[in-house]
């Protein structure tokens, strides 16, 4: 039985570290653009859905085919805890499959997306697909090493295999993602992405970085 997958693309308005980062120049085009038009290209999903409390953000989205969902003060502001988000969106999706895509993640290939969308509907062995990123460092909480023995200092690429959550892909079932109020399901497969996919933007250094990759990987490469 086939199931509908569900873009949800979240984007509020301005930003506390990059002023309007998702709708400002960046290149040729912009994140909210730019994530979009990768968007249409991965096979299986059946709606684009932005979530948005910001007018710009909604011209770009209906411009580039994909649905608006306007979202309330609250959900929108800098105030909401990521459990209260993730069930909102997880609530508001009209589908039964969400996969959140976050456009500050711009440097993440159609190929990676196709990948990890078809291992979450080919595989039922996993109820959550979520991207990470290798952890080779020398990690401390306080004042003691938390990833190795400091007696017997290895070399970075020896280090136990620990990665992070980078939320550039997050694919889970609707009803899961309610019920945990979480993006990682009981069972996740990790999905693990190189530095340049996995770049994520937080503040302007961020952007000015993914820009320049941006442009010189060029849309083609993003396309593959």
């Amino acid at each position: 039985m086939s199931k509908d997958v569900i873009a949800m693309v979240p984007v509020r308005a301005g930003s506390n570290r990059v002023e309007n980062k998702n709708i400002r120049p960046f290149g040729f085009t912009n994140l909210l653009q730019l994530k979009l038009k990768l968007l249409k290209k991965v096979v299986g999903i059946s709606q684009i859905v932005v979530s948005t409390d910001c007018k710009i953000s909604a011209d770009i989205a209906i411009k580039e085919g994909a649905n608006v969902q306007w979202r309330n003060e609250y959900f929108a502001g800098s105030d909401v805890t990521n459990d209260q988000h993730w069930y909102h969106i997880a609530q508001t999706t009209p589908g039964d499959i969400v996969f959140l895509a976050q456009v500050t993640s711009p440097l993440l290939r159609v190929s990676s997306m196709q990948s990890a969308l078809n291992s979450f509907l080919d595989v039922e062995t996993y109820d959550s697909v979520n991207s990470v990123s290798a952890e080779k460092k020398f990690l401390w909480k306080g004042s003691k090493p938390i990833n190795y023995d400091i007696d017997v200092t290895p070399k970075s690429q020896d280090l136990p295999e620990i990665v992070s959550l980078n939320f550039a892909i997050t694919i889970i079932a609707r009803d899961k993602m309610m019920e945990r109020k979480n993006v990682v399901g009981n069972k996740p497969k990790f999905f693990e992405l190189d530095k340049v996919e996995s770049l994520d933007i937080d503040d302007l250094i961020d952007f000015k970085i993914a820009e320049l990759m941006f442009q010189e990987k060029g849309m083609e490469w993003l396309m593959t």
